[in-house]
């Protein structure tokens, strides 16, 4: 075991919240509605007083002062039918776990995604009833070498990463002795709309299935691996000139660029049929997007997920552009009125179970499904992941927790260079050889 648990604190706020029933809206309670992993890794401090039992003090201290503006992560979520659900806003407070570990920060390599990390982020008990689920859970380890991590769960339900990361980054601002940068948003009906027309949503319907196939619970259960993939600033400026990257002269994005390059070595790498349908999922977020603007510092969910929907045949014989294309088309569909219309198609859904997705209990059929013939590419490029200290010193490593479904990537910014990106990825075993050898081919 890579750690044990030696003590278990529930955090409340430091001063009594009011007692309230906030409504979630339609983008809480589709995609993830589980809590989402991630883990930041710290050297040895070479503050004296830090190496004692100050770490998980600072931890408690800061984080029951910072869940008096953030209040609604302290509640818990309840049931209302139809698989829809309310946050009750009760101060049951946050689990904060004091673990210890026998291993030493240089057992970890790259920190890479390992099966270890499942004993350096707090476990959630899905056996129980939302009602008793802590939306937030935060576990500190103490390494043999004196390094430590912080590893958290944060329910998806409640916010989404940008929320979470000014939660995070407030977090830590309190706990070296700093007053609150930015106080969150919390009223969230501004998602709360009139009936207006609804487009065609190509996003709710089940993804492609693989050719042959009436249904994608094989594909669900096969074995997966994940690797953490490196891009050199010079070999994204390679990538971009080897393609033309001009589209009625507004040149794509790096996004669009890196995620064209993922969909067309993932159809390779999986051996398609040039006429398998494959989709992209790309996850948008749509406070820019809204008129009015969202107001700054809404702390909820307003990414959308769209999607660019192809052959593997056209994105694998045509050029990167077309790829890069498709993507584009579907961002540019994310418009006011299209997160309008989508709200309204969700409102006058009776259930909401098939939109939602429960892959951290398993899996489930109902759920959408982005592995083989899939993949899906959400970006942190923009997300202020870095830098985080709660006064012993920035991290020296940020990324995803334990994630072993195909499909599904993430982009992130190297820790270290600038200019360098770090594809996060998970395959089926049978595909990742394949995938990186056509991902670095296409980059030289």
């Amino acid at each position: 075991m890579a750690a044990f648990i030696k003590n278990s604190y529930t955090i409340k706020p430091e001063k009594p919240s009011k007692r309230t029933i906030h409504q979630l809206s339609e983008w809480d309670q589709i995609g993830t509605i589980t809590h989402m992993p991630t883990i930041y890794f710290y050297k040895p401090s070479p503050n004296w007083l830090l190496k004692s039992d100050a770490m998980i003090t600072i931890l408690k201290e800061s984080l029951s002062r910072v869940l008096v503006p953030f209040y609604p992560l302290a509640g818990r979520l309840r049931s209302i039918g139809n698989s829809r659900l309310e946050l009750v806003c009760n101060d049951m407070g946050v689990k904060l776990l004091e673990a210890e570990s026998k291993f030493q920060l240089k057992d970890f390599g790259d920190f890479s995604p390992c099966p270890a990390f499942e004993y350096l982020i707090p476990c959630v008990d899905y056996t129980l009833p939302f009602d008793e689920l802590p939306l937030m859970l935060v576990q500190l380890t103490k390494f043999q070498c004196g390094g430590v991590s912080v590893g958290l769960a944060i329910s998806h339900t409640v916010a989404d990463g940008q929320g979470a990361l000014h939660f995070i980054c407030e977090w830590a601002r309190i706990a070296r002795g700093e007053r609150l940068n930015k106080s969150p948003y919390l009223d969230r009906n501004v998602f709360k709309i009139d009936e207006s027309p609804v487009f065609d949503h190509r996003e709710f319907s089940h993804p492609p299935l693989l050719l042959g196939k009436s249904n994608n619970y094989e594909e669900r259960q096969r074995k997966t691996t994940t690797a953490m993939l490196k891009l050199t600033k010079e070999q994204i400026e390679k990538l971009k000139r080897n393609s033309i990257v001009n589209d009625g002269g507004r040149c794509y994005t790096r996004y669009e660029i890196l995620t064209g390059h993922v969909w067309r070595c993932a159809c390779k790498a999986r051996g398609h049929e040039p006429e398998q349908p494959t989709a992209m999922g790309i996850c948008v977020d749509s406070r820019k997007r809204m008129q009015p603007e969202l107001p700054d510092g809404y702390f909820g969910n307003a990414t959308f997920n769209v999607i660019a929907v192809s052959t593997a045949g056209e994105i694998t014989s045509n050029p990167l552009e077309f790829a890069s294309g498709k993507i584009r088309e579907a961002i540019q569909k994310v418009t006011s009125e299209y997160v309008t219309s989508a709200i309204t198609f969700l409102k006058n859904q009776k259930d909401l179970t098939r939109f939602q997705d429960f892959h951290t209990l398993g899996g489930t059929v109902e759920g959408p499904f982005y592995g083989n013939p899939n993949i899906g590419v959400v970006s942190w490029l923009r997300l202020p992941i870095y830098g985080l200290d709660f006064g012993w010193g920035k991290e020296i490593y940020m990324g995803p927790g334990t994630h072993y479904l195909d499909g599904g990537s993430l982009l992130i910014p190297h820790h270290d260079e600038e200019g360098s990106l770090v594809l996060a990825i998970c395959l089926r075993v049978a595909h990742m050889d394949a995938f990186k050898k056509y991902f670095y081919e296409g980059l030289v």
